[in-house]
């Protein structure tokens, strides 16, 4: 479903067609996703008042405060309402108004929005904010608990010191700093990442991942400090040998959410809700942190593209071998898949060159096999049906990126074990599916 359509330029376009993008590319595609939340924050603001909500003057009101603390500041509303689970949140709540499915979304949450524009602009100002629960999250700044026997509708005073702000709700007062936590107050931590970015690690807001079920944890420090170590080898990797990568990484990621582990491996995924988040769970290396941000930054662009540009045509219901997955797949999830797989291919082409040993050869591997399946499934995705006209103009490009990858030539001893895998996961999918 797409609530705003907006267009691509047409070099951004071709760019990401061909399996990159870089910065401008990502760039265009953030400013888009900014677009839509101030548009679905406005929109639930007036749907708010037709549904009858009880916080409908709370949320107008909020709104109002915004729009006038802009004057002040643009860029710190601006970045606030690029924020990951402020999108999540506007889309959800919108979505929940219209449908008239109750209060679990509450508009009023944007006055919570407000108070962290406020604290970012040190911008002093009163918020009603309803407290409903033990805790309110700030997004993109940490968790504040509630004060004892706080519930209902409150005045909050904001009156910003310097670095944070000390909030006045109802007799009680929080500090909320940006960089430590404080009594009743839990801040969202940073890992520096180096030239200026920093990533959150958002282990709070409840709108951080839309499966809240999946989702860790604080993080204790020892395990901060191991997410840092690694985040800091994968960025040396990635600014030394992946300039798109990092390029795309920098311009339109912002948060990283801890997710559950596997028995075996490990998650990462990314969400059209949560534009700017990559969820993994424990990372185990710099190395392959920086493998699983060149598939998930795939993931991001292709889908902030298809929320702007069709590609596909209406499901029809028909399924296909996917050669990453266990499952069939329709033809969203398979263009999904071969532009991630793309990305992987593109990452190993070029890393095992610095690897050594076993290390190497693994890494020759996943470029043999990854760039023979992703072709294989353009052609899939060319001969189904499935796309429109742009999404043959895509699917082609990307074609060629991986017909020149395959003219590179790899050790005999590589194709032949990237071929074992293909055929091994080939016969096992088989044998899984043909029960369906």
């Amino acid at each position: 479903m797409r609530l705003i359509s907006r267009p691509v330029s047409e070099e951004t376009f071709s760019r990401l067609a061909a399996g990159g993008g870089g910065a401008g590319a990502m760039a265009e595609l953030r400013a888009m996703q900014c677009f839509k939340n101030r548009l679905l924050i406005r929109e639930l603001v007036l749907e708010a008042r037709t549904a009858g909500h009880p916080h409908a003057d709370l949320s107008a009101r909020a709104y109002d405060l915004m729009v006038e603390m802009e004057t002040h500041g643009r860029g710190r509303v601006e970045s606030e309402l690029c924020y990951p689970a402020v999108g999540a949140w506007a889309l959800r709540t919108y979505l929940s108004l219209k449908a008239g499915t109750g209060v679990k979304d509450d508009p009023g949450r944007l006055a919570a929005l407000v108070v962290a524009v406020a604290v970012r602009s040190q911008i002093a100002c009163q918020v009603r904010l309803a407290l409903s629960d033990d805790a309110i999250v700030l997004p993109g700044l940490g968790r504040l608990s509630a004060p004892a026997g706080a519930r209902g509708v409150f005045d909050v005073t904001v009156r910003p010191d310097g670095e944070g702000a000390e909030l006045d709700i109802g007799r009680s007062t929080v500090r909320v700093d940006p960089l430590r936590d404080d009594t009743g107050w839990q801040v969202l931590r940073r890992l520096p990442v180096g030239s200026g970015f920093s990533l959150v690690v958002d282990d709070a807001d409840p709108y951080r991942w839309p499966a809240g079920h999946v989702t860790e944890p604080r993080l204790s420090d020892a395990k901060l400090d191991h997410w840092a170590r690694c985040l800091r080898e994968a960025w040396r990797v990635l600014t030394a040998r992946h300039w798109t990568v990092a390029e795309e990484m920098t311009c339109g990621v912002s948060v990283l959410t801890p997710i559950h582990a596997p028995a075996f491996g490990q998650n990462s995924a990314t969400s059209r809700e949560t534009f700017g988040t990559v969820a993994l769970s424990e990372p185990q290396h710099g190395l392959g942190m920086a493998a699983t941000f060149a598939h998930e930054i795939q993931h991001a662009k292709l889908t902030a593209l298809t929320g702007m540009v069709d590609l596909t045509r209406p499901e029809n219901g028909r399924r296909h071998y996917a050669p990453w997955r266990n499952d069939p797949r329709p033809v969203n999830g398979l263009l999904q898949g071969a532009y991630a797989y793309l990305g992987v291919a593109g990452f190993w082409r070029r890393q095992h060159r610095f690897e050594q040993g076993a290390r190497a050869f693994r890494g020759q591997v996943e470029f043999t096999r990854w760039r023979e399946a992703a072709h294989r499934v353009t052609g899939t995705l060319l001969a189904c049906g499935g796309l429109n006209d742009r999404g043959e103009e895509f699917v082609k490009a990307m074609r060629g990126t991986l017909e020149r990858w395959l003219d590179e030539p790899v050790d005999l001893a590589v194709a032949a074990q990237a071929r074992r895998e293909a055929d091994q996961h080939l016969r096992a999918w088989t044998r899984r599916n043909s029960r369906i």
